[in-house]
């Protein structure tokens, strides 16, 4: 864990204070409040407002309150919540179907966090839960997520130089990556064999919301001892399958 910022810290302090009373505060109001130098509260409350998460409030001089950003961040972090719960629910009908473990991911800068997972029936399966985070080049959802990048996105994401080595089979150079992601954006489909576990496979579906961006994939893991090509192609149906029905409970009328 890295070192706290501390005028971030006083600028989510100040945010908080909003969550109590009728939603309105002043300058003073804050600083007396927080115990913070005035000049300190002035400047964060500009910056604030200047972003938008602050907005004066009309006809009350010096007063502010929450401004559009703020809703559009509780927004978003609402969309993942039900994001969340629709995939628990395909991710079990799905699970229930072909008996192998289910995920369903977002990612996050370079990575991937699991938001939905269903374990498989059999004995041997692999071992995993939601909110665990892995390198995205690492999976068959980071590839999947990753090859919805543009160019430009895609490259502010990954690491310089070599990249992280899960396995032996983990991809590890930028280029060769590159190459694997326009396959997966041709095929709409990702794969990946023994690259985050030495004992696991995985195939993975792109799911997408109203607008037709890709927001989510959905996979399905299986240990080698039941891995065959017969049995990814299966799994790769099954994948699809369940991620085009995320994806209409998302509000996407397409096909992926």
């Amino acid at each position: 864990m890295g070192r706290r910022v501390p005028a971030v810290s006083r600028a989510l302090d100040i945010l908080e204070l909003f969550l109590e009373g009728d939603g309105t505060l002043s300058a003073p109001e804050i600083t007396r409040r927080l115990q913070l130098p005035r000049t300190t509260v002035h400047e964060l409350v500009t910056t604030l407002a200047a972003r938008s998460y602050l907005v004066p409030v009309p006809e009350q001089p010096g007063r502010f309150r929450l401004g559009v950003r703020t809703y559009q961040l509780g927004s978003r972090y609402a969309e993942q919540l039900d994001l969340a719960a629709e995939g628990q629910q395909v991710a079990r009908s799905v699970a229930e179907t072909c008996g192998e473990t289910v995920h369903v991911a977002v990612l996050e800068d370079a990575d991937v966090i699991y938001i939905a997972k269903v374990d498989s029936t059999h004995a041997v399966r692999m071992v995993s839960a939601a909110g665990r985070r892995l390198p995205a080049h690492c999976t068959a959802v980071g590839k999947m997520l990753l090859a919805s990048l543009s160019d430009e996105e895609l490259h502010k994401r990954l690491p310089e130089g070599e990249l992280p080595r899960m396995t032996p089979n983990s991809i590890t150079s930028p280029s060769a990556l590159r190459e694997v992601l326009a396959e997966v954006r041709e095929r709409g489909l990702a794969s990946e064999q023994r690259e985050s576990n030495p004992d696991v496979s995985c195939v993975a579906a792109p799911v997408r919301d109203r607008a037709g961006s890709v927001v989510a994939a959905l996979s399905v893991s299986v240990p080698m001892i039941r891995w065959s090509a017969d049995r990814q192609r299966e799994l790769a149906e099954l994948a699809v399958k369940g991620a085009n029905e995320l994806s209409e409970r998302l509000g996407h009328h397409g096909r992926g």
